[in-house]
């Protein structure tokens, strides 16, 4: 979403963006351009305001050079949007357009606004144009597919300015002019040629170098191509490539038969990399895609990679790792070559090595964090040398340069539906890779995607246990979004695939979501009883410290009800618990929250023996925080049985532990108030 080089569909040959002097031609339509930004709108003539942001529509086929236009044109006005220029790719290198959902993400991302996971299109597009409201910003939509794409993304502002780019018109956006490209003048033509040849060749021989413009019908990529071949020709005559072009025939379009004769010329080996490379996820590739795919070296790999570029092929793209960028007007030829030359069977062992090269690299990159696990270490060092990170450092920068052809892996690997073990694991493998690099809070938006991913393939295959996890980590992901109606539905939809398991760990803690969310909701009659029904599965599996904890959830959604008598039997059966387990602090804990409910119920002297027996086992625990909690609330107890000298002694003892003055009077802290407690009603997280 950030600023990209351009796409060799364009003129410009290189670089992270257009600069003067790399761009060439187009200067007719450049004028269009800026003069539409100044016409008076169809709004502005009937008298009103424009609504809505300027749409203005770049027209043409892949490879037409109408992104490369695009951004010359949004590097000539970028100066007047002060809040920057946003881009986003509507289409996938197959031509798939990527759903809205997925573009409104990556842009409020871009803005570094927070984005909720499990946001409906519709709640993120509205949030996306609130977020603009207030801007004046310049958005490159690259490869619509459609008016509805751009429609759902357009700002609901005049300050803002869009650029579209789309192979056809815009039909249901009003006051849309499309500025629909051709071919390249001649003159542009030839220097593009030159620019990939050098001079001499296009000056000695003028007539050809012009034959050779008409046999591509001024095509910018076809151009490219035609100069790459030259380019790693230095002894052929721009004649000689003419030629071969017109003994190609008439059959296809220009880019079609100039890349037909660029992919006959290539050494077989290289020829078949580039074939597989339409397997590339998001048309992103790395050495070690290539690698897999083709099954050679990533040494080898990437200097083929490198020639590519060099022919025009690939783009590399501006990254502080080797990656490279499979221009979109090329992907149809690629699959098609590679449809012709090998056997379904080869294309789908390539992916599959691929998949599984992806997941070994998930694999390192997750074990170079864990490096006080001696196991994860003596697996780290058991795999190759090329597939090791140097440092965690080095693994969390893959890990964010290769995120979106990470996850684009995986959307492949489940819509291809023949490699669902792969998918699989590869699924997990990037849920825990970004977990331990980005934490679960940091990474929770790629992570709702993929668990929706894993819940696909479970229902697809029928696995209910795996469907189970998926629903549990969705909901858990709604849970801390605050999305509790959603959480609960599939909290309960869980527990039915849990039973259909036979899974008493997912069932259990199912249960348990289930009344967490019903505690959420304030429904604490529902929350106890289905704390309850948790509590009965965990004693029947003799499953003690999860029975004691459930215990003060019970308790908790009590004392929530107002049913203290019910409460303190709960937090006595929850200490009770712990003590026998041997939990000193989890102990201190329940008797805390017990002298809370004590003191609810009116009962304050004994409050005050259950708070100092709790302040004695905290210290036991060495929990600082707890105690000083403690000590605060005997000074609240004190004060009110009528006893402030008693009181004060507490307070100052709670000052001395947290290090810091509380002023007299002042009541517990949010933070301490809540700490003792925190354990008990904060709602578990399935293991990833």
């Amino acid at each position: 979403m950030t600023d990209q080089a351009v796409d060799t569909d364009g003129v410009q040959l290189s670089g992270h963006a257009a600069t003067e002097g790399h761009f060439l031609g187009r200067a007719r339509e450049l004028k269009e351009l800026r003069a539409d930004i100044e016409r008076a709108g169809l709004d502005t003539l009937s008298g009103k305001k424009a609504p809505r942001a300027r749409v203005l529509l770049i027209a043409g086929r892949p490879g037409s050079g109408r992104t490369a236009l695009a951004e010359e044109f949004v590097r000539r006005v970028a100066g007047r949007y002060h809040d920057g220029v946003l881009r986003a790719r509507l289409g996938e290198p197959d031509g798939t357009p990527v759903p809205v959902e997925r573009v409104a993400r990556e842009l409020l991302a871009a803005l570094s606004l927070p984005i909720p996971p499990g946001a409906s299109e519709d709640e993120l597009s509205a949030t996306l144009r609130e977020a603009l409201a207030e801007r004046r910003a310049l958005l490159l939509l690259d490869d619509a597919a459609g008016a509805e794409q751009v429609d759902a993304l357009l700002p609901d502002t005049p300050e803002c300015l869009v650029v579209a780019v789309s192979a056809g018109p815009l039909t249901g956006i009003s006051d849309v002019r499309p500025c629909t490209l051709g071919g390249l003048d001649t003159k542009s033509a030839l220097d593009l040629l030159t620019r990939c040849t050098g001079s001499v060749r296009i000056t000695v021989d003028p007539r050809a170098a012009e034959g050779l413009v008409e046999a591509c019908q001024g095509h910018p990529t076809a151009l490219i191509l035609a100069g790459g071949w030259l380019a790693a020709r230095p002894q052929a005559a721009v004649a000689d490539l003419a030629k071969q072009l017109h003994a190609e025939g008439d059959e296809g379009t220009p880019l079609s038969r100039v890349f037909r004769l660029t992919h006959a010329s290539l050494p077989s080996a290289a020829a078949r990399i580039l074939r597989l490379l339409c397997l590339a996820p998001a048309g992103l590739v790395d050495p070690h895609t290539a690698s897999a795919l083709a099954g050679c070296s990533v040494d080898a790999a990437r200097t083929t990679l490198d020639d590519f570029v060099a022919l025009g092929l690939l783009r590399a793209v501006d990254s502080p790792l080797p990656q490279y960028q499979v221009p979109g007007c090329l992907y149809p030829l690629l699959r098609a070559a590679a449809e012709t030359h090998e056997r379904p069977a080869e294309l789908q062992l390539a992916r599959a090595r691929m998949l599984e090269r992806t997941v070994r690299l998930l694999q390192s990159c997750r074990a170079i964090t864990e490096t006080d696990n001696p196991q994860a270490r003596e697996k780290l060092q058991g795999m190759p040398r090329a597939l090791r990170f140097p440092s965690p450092h080095a693994a969390a920068e893959w890990l964010r340069v290769r995120r979106p052809a990470l996850l684009a892996s995986a959307r492949l690997a489940v819509a291809d539906g023949e490699l669902d073990t792969l998918a699989r694991r590869l699924m997990s493998q990037l849920v825990r890779a970004m977990v331990a690099h980005f934490g679960t809070q940091g990474a929770a938006p790629d992570l709702y995607g993929v668990h929706q991913l894993v819940l696909d393939v479970a229902e697809r295959r029928n696995l209910p246990r795996e469907k189970a996890a998926a629903l549990l980590n969705l909901a858990d992901v709604d849970a801390r979004t605050g999305r509790t109606a959603e959480a609960l539905v599939r909290y309960r939809a869980a527990l039915d695939a849990g039973r259909e398991a036979n899974d008493p760990y997912a069932t259990g803690r199912a249960m348990e979501s289930v009344g967490g969310a019903h505690l959420e909701l304030g429904d604490y009659e529902r929350a106890a009883d289905w704390f309850g029904r948790a509590l009965a599965q965990r004693l029947a599996r003799d499953e003690r410290a999860d029975a004691a904890r459930l215990y003060g959830r019970i308790a908790t959604a009590h004392t929530y009800a107002g049913r203290y008598g019910e409460a303190q039997r709960g937090w006595r059966a929850a200490a009770a618990g712990h003590r026998k387990n041997g939990d000193v602090g989890a102990y201190a804990r329940a008797l805390s929250e017990l002298a809370r409910v004590q003191e609810y119920a009116g009962r304050p002297e004994e409050s005050l023996r259950t708070c100092r027996e709790a302040v004695e086992w905290a210290r036991r625990a060495q929990d600082a925080r707890l105690q000083a909690a403690l000590q605060l609330r005997l000074a609240g107890t004190l004060e009110h049985l009528g006893d402030p000298a008693a009181a004060r002694l507490h307070r100052g003892a709670a000052e001395r532990i947290l290090g810091e003055e509380l002023p007299d009077g002042d009541s517990e802290p949010e933070q301490l108030e809540h700490g003792a407690n925190a354990c008990e009603i904060r709602s578990t997280s399935a293991e990833d």
